[in-house]
């Protein structure tokens, strides 16, 4: 199958090589590498013995429709400027996006295999070609929860979010580190124990966020020192997008006959990568704490149930332990003071794996099964 993937060096992209190469997907396809800006160069993935060395261009839609499968990270304004013209001249070939340009179209499947494996076959069967990646923390918390949605334990849940800067891309990861830097130099310098004159200290650091020259330009204001109650745009009705998704989403992943009703706020929080969620969950029935754990636990290999004890929650439910792993751990689980059908829970996952590059990765072998 001839394989071609436009934004392999952004940020998704890059860990999307990384675990293509990890796992020998390469070696099933022949791949060329397009570009949006340097068509005709080379790329550095010389090691590949099955990929055309000259870069395409990202925007010939007749070297594109030459491919079987095309695989983007390049973002949702490529999806927007490339997609329809191409599906136009007569591609017949699988599109799989990173990106939410399309996500929600009615010929479009929503991948997370471990979720909706059986949804993607369907749709694969029924001739559909357009295979988008979810939201990230949609997928993350499908993910974690797969065993209580696909087995019809949820009636409904709020999720409140803590959602790591690199969900806006690497620039917004440079900012933050940009106000870090910009706050730190100017209040620690030579000396590191403030601690006599902390509410000074305290009062200098917010001040030096409205400083004409504090770097905000991707933020809008300060993350470092501070968070952010708002991601995605205003939906009008005091919902952003973000929040939309959820639900919308989570029930189109599913493939749920019956809409489950997902909805919470969306937090854009100081950590670099990673997003965590605190779940509230009303339950259809009063399941046993330990049956909600056993369901969880065996529902996929990446789930990693944390006992809600202090030590391991903080060990385990953090980015520090989640980044550049595959591991999706869930935990803080109990039952709250509102009744026996109503669950507490935590998560935890890399975004830029299970929320982005890994689905993408793993419907391409998904392909190879169907076709072979």
């Amino acid at each position: 199958m001839k394989l071609g993937i436009v934004g392999w060096r952004g940020m998704v992209g890059q860990v999307l090589m990384e675990r293509m190469s990890a796992e020998g997907d390469f070696d099933f396809f022949e791949t060329s590498f397009f570009s949006t800006s340097n068509a005709g160069g080379s790329h550095p993935f010389k090691h590949l013995k099955n990929a055309n060395p000259v870069l395409q261009d990202a925007y010939n839609t007749k070297e594109l429709a030459l491919m079987d499968v095309i695989v983007t990270c390049q973002g949702g304004d490529y999806t927007k400027a490339v997609f329809k013209n191409l599906r136009d001249l007569g591609f017949k070939g699988y599109w799989i996006d990173a990106a939410s340009a399309i996500r929600m179209e009615e010929n479009s499947t929503i991948i997370l295999d471990p979720v909706n494996m059986s949804v993607i076959k369907s749709a694969l069967l029924a001739g559909k070609k357009d295979f988008i990646g979810g939201n990230c923390t949609v997928s993350l918390m499908l993910m974690a929860l797969g065993g209580l949605f696909t087995q019809g334990h949820i009636e409904w849940m709020t999720s409140q979010t803590y959602q790591a800067a690199s969900g806006g891309g690497a620039r917004h990861m440079n900012e933050l580190l940009q106000q870090m830097k910009y706050i730190t130099d100017r209040v620690l310098g030579a000396e590191a124990n403030l601690s006599d004159k902390i509410l000074s200290v305290e009062k200098n650091v917010t001040t030096l966020m409205g400083h004409n020259d504090f770097p905000k330009e991707n933020f809008g204001q300060s993350l470092a020192c501070n968070l952010i109650p708002w991601i995605d745009s205003d939906l009008g009705n005091g919902q952003s997008r973000e929040e939309w998704k959820a639900s919308a989403e989570g029930n189109k992943i599913l493939g749920t006959k019956s809409i489950i009703p997902i909805d919470g706020t969306c937090v854009r929080v100081s950590s670099m990568r990673c997003h965590a969620q605190a779940l509230t969950i009303k339950l259809k029935s009063a399941i046993p704490l330990d049956e909600i754990e056993g369901l969880l636990a065996a529902h996929n290999p990446w789930v990693m149930v944390v006992p809600n004890n202090k030590t391991e929650s903080i060990k385990y439910l953090t980015p520090e332990f989640a980044s550049g792993k595959l591991t999706v751990p869930v935990g803080r689980l109990r039952k709250l003071e509102m009744g026996d059908h109503y669950l507490n829970a935590f998560t935890v996952g890399d975004q830029l794996l299970w929320g982005a590059a890994e689905p993408l990765r793993r419907m391409l072998k998904i392909l190879i099964d169907f076709k072979s």
